[in-house]
């Protein structure tokens, strides 16, 4: 029986990929077909390369000042992020191959920008095929490749299921990431308070001054930015002060875009997975942690753990039905 493992979308709450595997493992599941989109085709690429415990200790080591190094802010290449340097940091001997001659079938999902068509990506070379469904909207510039401009997978199908099946999986386990996103994690964390929406300013207040961002004083944001150095350009600062400064009444462009991708994954996902269940439905508890909180790694993979061992008896009735 051919068993297919659908990792799903969802950024930095990826890392809790990392934690599935480590449990199916534990549990004695091989997969013989992976699939994944966006984070998931890095997460599966990563685990079908040997990489995954270096993937990890990468992600646990390197937290957000890390990221925000390996990134140069651009305005000119169809997103805010260049990701050159980071997809560099991947490069080596066991990424640079083709994924069709990987010991176990793998394939990735993304979206041709220009159709909308949904692209199951089942050749080319490794790290291609990751930053190709990996290419977040209003993030990170499309991918040229095969004469299409492609963007994320998470577009059409976040957790490809369908194309486990395709591939000729008779049982799927599913990673949905984004399955318990009750609210918004970052504005759920606004501070409080009326809203003013006139239309007049009172005569005797002044402009408004410009928006500096302050951290508490346990962790001052200038002191962050300092860490930062030379090695990042005053675009990349302004993207750390946005991360990291206290949330106010109004989202800053960073929470309205990785709300408005959170919003619809999820209800992408919910209609996908409604008309391709798979067998068994993995969804760590998640939703409390953004989509850009990449330096709650060791979180997310004890999360992914925790959930896969909850559902071991749901994979082992799918598995072996006759035992039960």
């Amino acid at each position: 029986m051919k068993i297919g493992l659908a990792l799903g979308s969802g950024a930095a709450r990826g890392w809790a990929h990392i934690g599935v595997i480590r449990a199916l493992n534990e549990i004695g599941i091989r997969p013989d077909v992976v699939c994944g989109t966006s984070v998931g085709a890095l997460v599966g690429g990563a685990w079908l390369t040997d990489q995954l415990d270096d993937l990890q200790d990468w992600a646990k080591r390197v937290g957000l000042m890390g990221v925000l190094k390996l990134i140069d802010i651009t305005l000119s290449r169809g997103g805010l992020v260049s990701v050159e340097k980071a997809y560099e940091q991947f490069r080596n001997p066991r990424t640079d191959r083709a994924i069709e001659g990987l010991e176990t079938p793998f394939a990735a999902v993304a979206t041709d920008l220009a159709t909308g068509r949904e692209v199951w990506l089942r050749e080319g070379h490794l790290l291609d095929v990751v930053r190709c469904s990996a290419a977040m909207p209003g993030l990170f510039p499309a991918v040229r490749h095969q004469d299409m401009w492609l963007v994320d997978g998470a577009l059409v199908n976040p957790v490809p299921v369908s194309l486990c099946r395709a591939m000729g999986a008779e049982i799927v386990i599913a990673v949905n990431l984004n399955g318990d996103l009750s609210c918004l994690p970052r504005l759920s964390k606004a501070a409080p308070g009326p809203v003013n929406v006139s239309l007049e300013e009172p005569s005797d207040i002044g402009p408004e001054p410009p928006y500096h961002a302050v951290l508490p004083p346990s962790k001052p944001l200038a002191q962050f930015i300092a860490k930062l150095g030379a090695t990042v350009g005053e675009r990349t600062k302004f993207l750390a002060s946005q991360l990291l400064a206290p949330k106010q009444p109004t989202p800053n462009v960073l929470e309205v875009l990785a709300g408005s991708i959170d919003i619809m994954q999820d209800r992408i996902t919910r209609s996908r997975l409604a008309g391709e269940p798979p067998d068994v439905l993995l969804t760590p508890r998640i939703g409390h942690i953004g989509i850009l909180d990449f330096d709650r790694a060791e979180e997310l993979i004890e999360l992914g753990y925790t959930a896969t061992m909850a559902m071991r008896p749901a994979i082992d009735l799918a598995i072996h039905p006759r035992i039960y």
